[in-house]
């Protein structure tokens, strides 16, 4: 039975989501979100259900506000990192969503381990 792109979306982001809540050891959770035209990442603490720190490409001093490309990603990466050390965060689980670990989602996820935070 085929199915479309959006059920397989939905479908590979609850496995990842479920596998996360598995392996649960209090870490907050760097959630990622991409759109066509931004990249945007929160620092979410599931057991207060607070938002810790945020990122994203709209934000004007990154100045790549419209743009989801690497150089993006990457300058979203380093920024959550600055501020999850200012936050006390030193490490966190990484939540790709639904979306294939290449590409953008990837020099993101490269660009916060450069900037010390432990993915």
């Amino acid at each position: 039975m085929a199915q479309d792109k959006r059920t397989l979306f939905i479908k590979r982001r609850l496995r990842v989501r479920n596998k996360l809540r598995k392996v649960n050891s209090g870490r907050p959770r760097l959630s990622v979100h991409r759109s066509n035209k931004n990249i945007s990442v929160q620092l979410i603490d599931d057991v207060a259900g607070t938002t810790l720190a945020s990122a994203s490409s709209m934000e004007k001093e990154l100045g790549v506000f419209g743009k989801n490309n690497l150089e993006a990603a990457a300058k979203v990466g380093a920024t959550i990192a600055e501020r999850a050390k200012a936050a006390g965060v030193t490490e966190a689980q990484f939540d790709r969503g639904g979306f294939l670990f290449h590409g953008k989602i990837k020099a993101l996820a490269d660009a916060a381990r450069e900037g010390g935070l432990k993915l």
